[in-house]
């Protein structure tokens, strides 16, 4: 594989395809145009490979193979390369003579151009303080009550904040998502269903309306099957020996203060390196390309609809309980896909400055520290990330791990309340569209 710069951000690249991928692309092809070819004597998807070359011609079936099939090798060398295609690919070939030998072909495409870094060095970047807030381990501790607590049916009242509920929603004919629990108060659900459920008897159906950003409304019907309460047990040291290893409540909170510790360090750490790089991409003045941003959207969101099909819910459903537009959604996918692959492209240029390089020693020690906290087999792990050719995509992936500690080493930390209150200052072209990303790291793709 071989990639020739032949303007500003256009290349041209060169792949090789094995002889295997030829003869299996050649097959497939026959198989498909045996379907759509009509050969008298033979049923359709029937036609024997000799016979469909006397019929239709060997240019004709391997014309077939590769134009079914190149745009797959391509993406998998893009990939491979670590290259960003903004346009459409201008590809250059002949035919394969046969299936016995590689072949290969060319394709020139424009790149995502890379940006100029600006020193980060000089970026001050806010750093909060690791405290543990207030009232947080006791929310913990009841937390840990709520865990163990017993779910008793209630009888002879309506729904109350903080009850826990069977319900069944429904929204359209072919909208609906039954058998739901549901527990009052727990952010998950949109204030007009929360307040709207408030009241309602076992049994009793209620249709509850949003307002959408646009001034209109939606409505989703809510049965309410069943109605529970939970029976909280007291905080002592029997709580701390049924819910934990420890005989004593005084043990269960020093441990919980000191998980607790552990977590907003881990949590600080995070988002400091995420200010830091947001900052580098904001001091860089990175333009993505919109079709980078759309590519991106598209993955994001099947990622967003495969996550809500595996918990029982449909897209529909979900806009209406979250009280969101399809448009807005989509918009705030928007906002995180071209925010993501900005840091993304900084990282990378980055990593590129610093001169760091990732051994394959580094990229297996990696694996088989993953490998260990997913209880799989190490060396397996190792063989098959090799065999799919996925050590490069890790290889890149800690290249930018690696120049993000470089940066957030070299940036000048000062106080986050300093840094928002900074943020607070408008000036011309400083707005930034806000969005849902979730705490992010490179590689990261999935939204929530």
């Amino acid at each position: 594989m071989n990639v020739v710069e032949l303007a500003q951000d256009r290349v041209r690249l060169t792949v090789e395809v094995p002889s295997a991928d030829i003869k299996h692309a050649v097959e497939h092809a026959g198989t498909d145009l045996a379907e759509r070819t009509k050969v008298p004597g033979f049923r359709a998807g029937k036609v024997p490979m000799p016979v469909l070359v006397r019929k239709l011609g060997k240019e004709r079936i391997y014309t077939e193979a590769i134009e079914t099939h190149i745009g797959g090798w391509l993406r998998a060398a893009v990939a491979s390369k670590r290259l960003r295609p903004v346009s459409e690919p201008k590809f250059d070939y002949e035919l394969p003579a046969s299936t016995d030998a590689d072949w290969s072909f060319s394709a020139e495409f424009n790149l995502q151009p890379q940006p100029e870094l600006a020193d980060w060095s000089k970026l001050e970047v806010g750093r909060a303080e690791a405290e543990i807030p207030e009232g947080l381990v006791e929310h913990e501790l009841d937390v840990l009550r709520s865990s163990v607590a017993q779910l008793a049916p209630v009888e002879g009242r309506p729904v109350q904040a903080g009850d826990t509920l069977l319900v069944d929603f429904v929204s359209g004919p072919d909208e609906e998502s039954r058998d739901q629990v549901i527990e009052l108060g727990a952010g998950k659900l949109t204030p007009e269903l929360e307040q709207g459920l408030i009241g309602a008897e076992a049994g009793e159906s209620r249709e509850i309306l949003f307002s959408l950003t646009d001034g209109s409304s939606s409505a989703v019907t809510v049965t309410v099957k069943e109605i529970m309460e939970k029976e909280l047990p007291p905080l002592d040291d029997e709580l701390a020996r049924a819910a934990s290893e420890f005989e004593t409540l005084d043990e269960l909170r020093s441990d919980i203060e000191r998980r607790l510790q552990d977590q907003v360090d881990a949590e600080r750490d995070i988002a400091f390196r995420e200010a830091a790089v947001d900052a580098l991409v904001d001091a860089s003045n990175v333009e993505v390309h919109p079709v980078l941003v759309e590519e991106r959207a598209r993955l994001l969101l099947a990622n967003l609809v495969s996550s809500l099909e595996r918990r029982g819910m449909n897209l529909d459903l979900y806009l209406q309980l979250t009280g969101q537009e399809a448009g807005q959604l989509v918009e705030q996918v928007r906002v995180e896909a071209r925010r993501s692959i900005a840091r993304e492209l900084v990282l990378e240029v980055a990593a590129d400055k610093l001169k760091i390089e990732i051994s394959d020693n580094e990229i297996e020690e990696l694996v088989r520290e993953q490998s260990g906290a997913a209880g799989e087999d190490a060396d397996e792990l190792v063989a098959e990330i090799w065999r799919q050719g996925r050590q490069e995509e890790l290889r890149e992936d800690m290249r930018m791990s690696a120049a993000l500690d470089r940066i957030c080493e070299e940036v000048k930390p000062i106080p986050l309340a300093q840094a928002e209150a900074r943020e607070q200052i408008w000036t011309p072209g400083k707005e930034k569209p806000t969005s849902a990303t979730k705490l992010w790291t490179p590689g990261s793709e999935e939204t929530q």
